[in-house]
């Protein structure tokens, strides 16, 4: 039932419109699922946002009358060795900002927190079923709204990674609020995982179709194992193309860091989108890196699908106390590398194939 709930969750907050699910709504739900979990959760909000360094996060959502948020829950067990983050883009509304999206294609932005949703339903269904690891969800959140002080094209903003960014979209705003998750992952809770979770672009759905997911990572055994994970749970998921030396070119800029949208969209777009929120990881992270583009399987129709709850959990069996969990759990080696050099991530470690590989 707790595994049925994640999901119900996940749903229910995906269908419901931004003036019930805004920003302060969704962190009602993350402080509610704290209570139930007796943790103590961190937000961030408004201009402390601006003033700790998240300038993604505040830039795509100051306009808003509901103020953006960065929210953290983290379970840490006793005996734990090994520390996991799940980040999810929780954009309540994407109206494009003022690179405004036209009436056919704002309907239904409502979903853009799919992947914010999702992470929270499978975080509170895998503590509650028992999990050994440190694992943190971190909520990025935030309304891309129209408005005196909405982001304009050709604004800089500084996120929280360091790194500056020429903004040539308004409408490419997902990848900047999980720079900054991703970043403070890395950065405040010294993740050895990170798994980011979006409805990042709609090329998605053109890259894997309606029903798989498009999985982009910097290790070749966790792509597998997102496959494998995906076929277990019903969460489909299909690879896409990890090639930073070819396309991350696509956010050369001038006067920042780089542009937050690409030159070319007809060059594996969502693969550069995913490349944009690594960049702000750390190509050098030495840690496992797994992006999970959802924009499609996360709705059927106009219903929400409560898509990503299970692939998570699925995902990460191997971890959990849960027996058929750890049945369904494909075997993902997590390095911990407390250095975080400079040093690229090591390779991966071939595995013995398993019946359904």
């Amino acid at each position: 039932m707790v595994f049925i709930s994640g999901i119900r969750l996940a749903a229910r907050i995906v269908d419901a419109p931004c003036n019930m699910m805004h920003t302060d709504a969704f962190l009602e739900l993350v402080r509610a699922a704290a209570k139930r979990l007796h943790i103590k959760p961190v937000i961030v909000q408004g201009e402390s946002l601006e003033k700790k360094g998240f300038g993604g996060i505040y830039g795509v959502g100051k306009a808003a009358v509901h103020q953006p948020a960065l929210a953290v829950l983290s379970h840490t067990p006793e005996g734990a060795t090994k520390s996991i983050a799940w980040v999810g883009k929780g954009i309540v509304y994407d109206t494009g900002g003022l690179c405004i999206k036209d009436r056919l294609h704002m309907v239904g932005m409502k979903r853009d927190c799919g992947g914010a949703a999702a992470i929270l339903g499978a975080f509170e269904a895998a503590v509650s079923l028992g999990f050994n690891e440190n694992l943190h969800a971190v909520f990025c959140l935030a309304e891309n709204a129209v408005g005196p002080v909405a982001t304009r094209p050709d604004d800089i903003h500084t996120l929280y990674s360091g790194k500056t960014v020429e903004i040539n979209n308004t409408d490419a705003e997902g990848r900047l609020v999980l720079g900054d998750g991703v970043a403070y992952a890395r950065k405040d809770l010294k993740a050895d995982v990170v798994v980011d979770m979006a409805t990042l672009t709609g090329a998605q759905g053109i890259s894997t179709g309606r029903f798989h997911a498009a999985v982009l990572t910097n290790n070749e055994e966790w792509e597998h194992s997102c496959a494998i994970a995906g076929r277990r749970s019903g969460d489909l998921v299909f690879p896409l193309p990890y090639s930073p030396e070819l396309h991350f070119g696509e956010f050369n800029s001038a006067v920042a860091d780089m542009k937050n949208s690409v030159a070319d969209r007809s060059n594996a777009q969502s693969s550069c989108a995913g490349l944009f929120i690594h960049a702000h990881l750390g190509f050098d992270y030495p840690g496992v890196w797994v992006h999970l583009d959802i924009a499609a399987p996360c709705h059927a129709g106009e219903r929400a699908t409560g898509y990503g709850v299970a692939v998570l959990m699925t995902l990460f069996g191997q971890s959990s106390k849960n027996p058929l969990l750890q049945f369904l759990g494909p075997e993902c080696e997590i390095a911990v590398d407390d250095s975080d050099s400079d040093a690229k991530p090591p390779p991966s470690k071939k595995r013995k194939a398993r019946k359904d590989e």
